[in-house]
C-alpha cells in the first residue's frame, strides 16, 4: 500500500508513530548522505541525522507547502549539520583571500572511469573542517560567499580562502586517485 506524501504529513503533525516512521524510512538515506558530508563519522553523522529528524518531526506543522517536502527536510538536515559543526568547533582557519594564489579548475578528470561516489565522499570527509564545510555549502548546495559568511560566522573572504584551499586539497587527492604525480 502506498501512502502519499500528504497523508505521511498529516499523520506525523497528528503524532502517528506509524507514519513517523515512513517518513524516516523514505527519507533517512538520502538524509544520512547529506549528513555524512558535514561530519569527521559515519557515527557523528548518524546522531546528526537522529538530531535532525527530532527537528522535523517537532517542526512539521511549520510546513508551508512552498517548495518541496524534502527539501524542507534537507534544509534541516544541513542546519543541524552546521549547528553540530559551530558547537565542536575549537577555532576557524582564518586567511586573507590575498594570500591564496590561483588554483587550476575545481575538478580534475578521473582517467577512463567516473569517481565512485564513495570515494568522493570519503576524499570530502578527509578536507579539514572549514575546507569542507566552504565546499560543501559553496560547490553543493549552492549558497554563496556572503551566504556562507553569515552561517559560519566568517568574513566573505575567509569563505573563498576556504574554497580555494578545499580545490587544491581535492586536486591533490584526484591526482592520487588517478596515480598522477603532485605537483609541490
Amino acid at each position: 500500500m502506498t501512502v502519499s506524501e500528504e497523508k505521511i504529513i498529516e499523520g506525523c503533525i497528528s503524532g502517528d508513530r506509524y507514519m513517523q516512521k515512513m517518513l524516516y524510512n523514505k527519507y533517512v538515506s538520502v538524509m544520512l548522505g547529506i549528513c555524512m558530508r558535514y561530519c569527521k563519522s559515519k557515527g557523528e553523522a548518524e546522531d546528526v541525522l537522529q538530531d535532525g529528524f527530532i527537528k522535523v518531526f517537532g517542526n512539521i506543522k511549520k510546513f508551508r507547502k512552498e517548495g518541496s517536502f524534502e527539501g524542507w527536510i534537507k534544509r534541516i538536515m544541513i542546519h543541524t549539520a552546521l549547528n553540530n559543526y559551530k558547537s565542536n568547533l575549537k577555532r576557524y582557519f582564518h586567511t586573507d583571500i590575498n594570500e591564496i594564489e590561483e588554483t587550476t579548475p575545481l575538478l580534475v578528470s578521473v582517467e577512463n572511469e567516473k569517481l565512485p561516489e564513495k570515494d568522493l565522499l570519503r576524499i570530502i570527509q578527509e578536507m579539514p573542517e572549514g575546507y569542507k564545510m566552504v565546499f560543501n555549502l559553496y560547490a553543493i548546495e549552492g549558497y554563496s560567499h556572503k551566504e556562507i559568511g553569515e552561517i559560519l560566522g566568517i568574513s566573505e573572504n575567509t569563505s573563498k580562502s576556504q574554497l580555494s584551499r578545499a580545490r587544491v586539497f581535492l586536486q591533490k587527492k584526484l591526482r592520487k586517485y588517478n596515480k598522477e604525480p603532485v605537483v609541490q
